[in-house]
């Protein structure tokens, strides 16, 4: 359920609006003159929100390297870490 709010209530129920938020894990949009202008969320679902664009991100990028062919088989890369370890 979106939740769609004025500017206004940011300052005039901002308590309301982090309480739903934080009990909802939705976000609320701000408008400003009848048009979008933000999003406010908890730092906890922002948080889980940039972690899940990180993985995202590093999942894309493996399946790059190994359609690159930029891959080594899991035990040969463990090897190469020792070996790094040793040498330190």
């Amino acid at each position: 359920m979106s939740e769609i709010r004025p500017s206004s209530d940011l300052r005039n129920k901002y308590n309301e609006i982090s309480r739903f938020c934080r009990e909802h894990k939705e976000p609320v949009y701000i408008t400003k003159n009848g048009r979008g202008d933000l999003v406010v969320m908890s730092i906890e679902d922002y948080e889980r929100l940039i972690g899940k664009a990180e993985l995202h991100k590093l999942i894309d990028e493996g399946l790059e390297a190994k359609k690159a062919k930029k891959v080594k088989p899991f035990n040969e890369a463990l090897a190469g870490v020792r070996k790094n370890l040793e040498n330190e």
